[in-house]
């Protein structure tokens, strides 16, 4: 227990400590509910690396995980710079997402609803559904001129 919340428990005065004692266990719980969501997101992300496949690990790198949904889609690897840009990661992330739908057979408004707004439900849907991965988007588009 570090020293702050053992500081505000010993007080004197019982409401004030109970109310620091509901905080504490409060955030808590919090803390388990967006750990286990988190885990949630990165099983339907594992599964759509395997679909595609990419190693499931890969989901759980920090950066890599972009790296490789890029390799996913098509794209080269320095968009990982435009995710770090403020504004521009947003369109790039919508991009993405519509790219990794085409790239499951899957339209864009999938993309947009689906992967970019409820992307915790989508990439689960994605993984475990019955999709499977065709190949990088810009890819087919070539295949279909040819």
């Amino acid at each position: 227990m570090t020293m702050i919340p053992a500081f505000l428990l010993q007080s004197d005065n019982f409401p004030a400590a109970a109310a620091a004692g509901g905080l504490l266990a409060m955030s808590g719980v919090m803390m388990l509910f967006m750990l286990a969501i988190a885990v949630v997101v990165i099983l339907g992300f594992w599964k759509v690396f395997e679909k595609a496949g990419q190693p499931g690990w890969a989901a759980i790198v920090p950066i890599y995980n972009v790296i490789v949904m890029l390799k996913i889609i098509g794209r080269p690897a320095w968009w990982v710079i435009l995710f770090m840009i403020p504004f521009v990661n947003f369109v790039i992330l919508l991009l993405v997402a519509m790219d990794m739908a085409k790239a499951f057979g899957q339209s864009q408004a999938f993309g947009i609803v689906m992967l970019f707004l409820l992307a915790g439900i989508g990439y689960l849907v994605l993984g475990f559904g019955n999709y499977r991965y065709l190949g990088p988007p810009n890819a087919l588009a070539r295949t279909a001129v040819a």
